[in-house]
């Protein structure tokens, strides 16, 4: 087994507070929008107050992660390759649906130059920078309603926002439950939690080296 240094500290620090402002997110989130007198999840006003305080911490974490993807190291890693991008994908869809209950090797494993297969590129992408700003920016916008259009093609503004804000937090909260199961999914049941903790991944020598020949093919 070789340690590839793929997680540097301001990563795995943004990772873990990111990942916690999220659940708290979900439950005052799903608390405010179905508790009554009757049964609350959490207090109202205490789910107001923490939702409100999550949401403000979520934008300076984006921000943070805007930064070190921009001028750090770690960033390259979020690029994507269109080159062969369908193929891999193919590749990785079969693994994670057949080859991996037989005990197959990745047919994409992470080197050094490679973080993400090409599943988890393009879904970390579009959670990072499609869904993030939109509930974001949907957020503050209820935050304070009074920057919102009145009137959208006949529909309440107020409505639509919610309703974008309510469809982009159970996006992510499904991102969240599948992201979970995957942290099982490594050389190991508690490898890939520990990469986030000390930073480094584990990997083969072999799979690097099969990793580096297909980059260089491409």
């Amino acid at each position: 087994m070789k340690r590839l240094y793929l997680y540097p500290i301001w990563l795995r620090f943004w990772h873990v507070l990111n990942a916690l402002c999220i659940v708290i997110l979900i439950l005052t989130g799903v608390s405010m929008q179905y508790s009554n007198r009757q049964f609350s999840l959490i207090r109202f006003d205490l789910a107001v107050k923490l939702h409100n305080i999550c949401g403000v911490t979520l934008t300076i974490l984006f921000m943070v992660f805007l930064i070190g993807v921009l001028f750090t190291w770690a960033g390259k890693y979020y690029w994507m390759e269109y080159k062969g991008f369908w193929k891999r994908m193919y590749l990785q869809f079969r693994y994670y649906t057949y080859g991996i209950f037989k005990g197959d090797p990745p047919p994409i494993p992470v080197s050094a130059s490679r973080k993400f297969n090409p599943i988890q590129h393009l879904s970390y992408n579009l959670i990072q920078f499609i869904s993030m700003p939109l509930v974001m920016v949907t957020g503050w916008a209820l935050l304070f309603p009074e920057t919102i259009i009145l009137n959208v093609f006949g529909y309440s503004g107020i409505l639509l926002t919610s309703l974008l804000h309510v469809i982009m937090g159970f996006v992510i909260s499904i991102f969240l439950l599948i992201h979970l199961y995957f942290i099982t999914v490594g050389h190991s049941l508690t490898s890939n939690l520990k990469s986030i903790l000390d930073g480094y991944h584990l990997v083969e020598d072999d799979e690097e080296d099969e990793e580096d020949e297909e980059t260089k093919k491409e």
